[in-house]
């Protein structure tokens, strides 16, 4: 399988001399970066597996200030880093801040919980002593797409430095410059040379870096299609792989809910990051006794947000990230229409310069539309009525996605009987809705993906858990 066709509409185009940066608010051109040749790309994977033994050789004290210092600098450039985001990708610029926050946190984390999680474990035996030790397993490369620029690859970073490895990144083309300017983040606070480095280039030079006897394993957010790609290409080079892919969450809201706490929640689920998320809820199932009082509420709070320049404060939404996405998403909705889908608010692309389209939601969604099997990346809210709570939870599990969801219910000891056992998911959280945590496990199962981020489960990801014992006497 060809890895870079697979990969353009996540990460960007195929053998190009340079990336343009492109404002999807006005459709101007920021910037423009030369790409990265292959004798360059070849010395920065050199210099990683060199830089990653002395690295590894450092105590977890040495890493642990590094990594502080690059949660500080973080924090000093919050305005820089989060205004570079909205221009390249549209991110509205109260989010984008929150997300250099958040950065800054995961950073903070690992470089405090590190040297625990990799502890050697003693284990019972038969022999003397048995432990499991944990050992960085070299150079890891990262393919990372453009709707969280920051995060996505902090959250790969942090715990995957703290073990000893190092780390290439291949973002997504549009938004080069918030690649650069994470690798400069490290270098800022301190790291040495080559441990973590970011490459320019084309989605079709992806596989061949993955088949790089000097590369140890890969890690890819993105779409189902760029995670078939990629796990494929891991797996014919026997490499390990962790793929956090796309989500089609279902929010099940039964009979006994609060409807205020519901109605706020998946609203503001749905729009985070102008629904442009894997985790954002994408299906919101109600069950009959509640749904026509939530429905109408609910559309309400939908059309209460506010749509516009990303640059503004009081700017919920913004635009989509590139004008192909925001027709391809326009499409789903057409299609969705067409298939006997109800369309209660927004669904026309607005005129006018930008990649903006309006907060949609649409009723009478159903198995067989996209607005039900597909991920509709974007602000389009997908509205579905449940006969009872068996139902529910039926039309939730009617999906190959699995990465998130919620369930919003009085009884919470029923609620977290639900999100625990009866909704197959990576995720599933209680009267609130789906969002990542350091602390937390994170990750899907079916075509959401296979592997987890964060917490002690991240940072032993990508090392080799070996395991050594020692003959007991006589």
């Amino acid at each position: 399988m060809e890895v870079g066709r697979y990969l353009e509409n996540d990460v960007g185009m195929s053998s190009p001399d340079s990336f343009t940066s492109i404002n999807p608010a006005d459709g101007s051109a920021l910037e423009t970066y030369p790409a990265h040749d292959q004798s360059t790309v070849d010395r920065f994977i050199d210099e990683a597996a060199q830089a990653q033994r002395s690295w590894a050789a450092r105590p977890y004290a040495e890493r642990a200030e590094i990594m502080m210092r690059a949660a500080e600098v973080l924090k000093s450039r919050t305005d820089e880093l989060a205004e570079l985001m909205t221009r390249e990708m549209g991110k509205p610029i109260g989010g984008a801040r929150g997300e250099v926050t958040k950065c800054a946190w995961v950073c903070e984390y690992y470089a405090e919980e590190a040297e625990g999680f990799m502890a050697d474990v003693a284990r019972p035996s038969d022999h003397a002593g048995a432990w499991t030790v944990y050992e960085p397993l070299g150079v890891i490369l990262a393919v990372m797409p453009w709707n969280f620029p920051l995060w996505q690859v902090f959250r790969f970073a942090a715990p995957t430095l703290m073990a000893g490895n190092t780390g290439l990144l291949k973002h997504a083309s549009n938004v080069s410059g918030s690649a650069l300017a994470i690798e400069n983040v490290f270098t800022e606070a301190g790291l040495p040379e080559g441990v973590f480095r970011t490459l320019l280039i084309g989605s079709d030079r992806v596989e061949g870096i993955i088949a790089d006897p000097r590369i140890a394993a890969v890690t890819l957010t993105g779409s189902e299609a760029a995670g078939r790609a990629v796990g494929g290409a891991a797996g014919r080079n026997l490499k390990p792989s962790v793929l956090e892919l796309g989500g089609s969450d279902a929010y099940v809201v039964l009979d006994d809910a609060d409807i205020d706490n519901a109605v706020s929640k998946c609203a503001a689920a749905r729009l985070m990051n102008s629904g442009q998320s894997c985790i954002a809820a994408k299906r919101f199932i109600v069950t009959a006794g509640i749904y026509d009082e939530f429905v109408a509420r609910f559309v309400d709070e939908l059309a209460s947000y506010r749509i516009g320049d990303p640059m503004a404060d009081d700017t919920d939404v913004g635009p989509q990230a590139r004008l192909d996405l925001r027709d391809d998403l326009h499409q789903q909705v057409q299609d969705s229409i067409a298939a006997g889908a109800t369309l209660l608010l927004g669904g026309e692309v607005p005129e006018g310069p930008g990649a903006f389209y309006p907060v949609t939601a649409l009723e009478n969604v159903a198995p067989g539309m996209p607005a039900f099997d597909d991920e509709l990346f974007g602000p389009v809210a997908a509205i579905i009525r449940a006969d009872d709570e068996d139902h529910a939870i039926e039309l939730a599990n009617n999906t190959e996605f699995g990465l998130g969801g919620a369930v919003f219910t009085a009884d919470v000891d029923r609620g977290r009987e639900i999100a625990a056992h009866r909704i197959v998911t990576g995720n599933c959280f209680v009267n609130t809705a789906c969002a990542s945590d350091p602390r937390l496990p994170f990750g899907g199962i079916g075509i959401s993906g296979y592997g987890r981020e964060l917490s002690e489960m991240g940072i032993h990801a990508f090392v080799n858990a070996k395991t050594v014992a020692v003959a007991a006497e006589g």
